[in-house]
């Protein structure tokens, strides 16, 4: 019997039709909380808050006079919104807007606002910007420690929690990798991202944290899954006082997805973009 992960009936590795005129149905979403019962995570008490920030690439629409708009989005999905919407149906979604009229980008912007909260079952922030008022994005690289190379032996390549441990005198510091790969929890497509960790509390062993970044690499799990997971492994066996883990991956579909968790919100994480989005 295969584990349910919510995600069975959703688009994903299915051939569809594109659709080019609204339509809020074709979100597809997640419960949360499949997952979270594998972390023991109870829906009334997470460890962690945070969010998960989309960025979308490939948004148009017509203007009252039938002329296209193009714009870049940004949506902010808190981490305690009881679902996730799959990927492929919010590119779905969001191409369904092509040959739809809107009277202006505020417009487009409270729509999607609207449909994704719906989905989410909670409040999603939209931010909606058309490239004909030449919006900006900021690149850059974590403020902290790079560990991809140390020179260290690996070979595990499914969530080896184990390899993590933490001694010694505190330390406040950030640690990153590029390194990080995970597949599509329903077709097995490789995610390419960047993880990082900011944290107060033990010295976390850095070659140990690093083999466990990539041990993530035969492991089939959505995004934000995976940055609940690492979450919850570094803090339960390395037992920071605080805690921020953050993962940049690049872009599928015209979307990248960026979840973001922490011990509270004092710790945000760094929002640049990774250079390889």
């Amino acid at each position: 019997m295969t584990d349910r992960h919510g995600a069975e009936a959703s688009p994903l590795g299915r051939t569809v039709s594109y659709r080019d005129t609204y339509a809020p149905e074709l979100l597809f979403p997640i419960p949360r909380q499949l997952k979270r019962d594998e972390l023991g995570l109870r829906e009334d008490a997470l460890p962690f808050v945070g969010a998960d920030l989309w960025n979308a690439y490939e948004l148009s629409w017509l203007n009252p006079r039938g002329k296209p708009v193009v714009a870049l989005a940004r949506f902010r999905v808190p981490a305690e919104t009881p679902r996730l919407v799959e990927s492929k149906s919010l590119k779905l979604y969001l191409n369904a807007f092509n040959q739809h009229v809107f009277a202006d980008h505020e417009a487009v912007a409270a729509t999607i606002a609207a449909d994704l909260s719906a989905a989410a079952g909670g409040a999603v922030g939209v931010e909606v910007a058309p490239l004909s008022r030449r919006p900006q994005r900021a690149f850059g690289y974590p403020e902290g420690v790079c560990l991809d190379e140390l020179d260290v032996a690996i070979d595990r390549y499914q969530p080896a929690p184990e390899l993590l441990s933490a001694g010694g005198a505190e330390v406040a510091e950030t640690l990153y990798s590029h390194l990080l790969k995970s597949n599509c929890l329903v077709t097995g497509q490789p995610d390419w991202g960047m993880v990082a960790l900011r944290y107060r509390g033990p010295a976390i062993d850095r070659a140990g944290l690093l083999r466990y970044i990539v041990s993530f690499r035969g492991h089939n799990e959505f995004h934000e899954q995976c940055v609940e997971r690492i979450f919850c492994d570094v803090l339960a066996r390395c037992q920071p006082r605080e805690l921020s883990v953050w993962a940049r991956y690049t872009r599928r579909g015209g979307l990248d997805i960026n979840p973001w968790r922490a011990t509270s919100l004092a710790l945000a994480a760094d929002e640049r973009m990774e250079v390889r989005q």
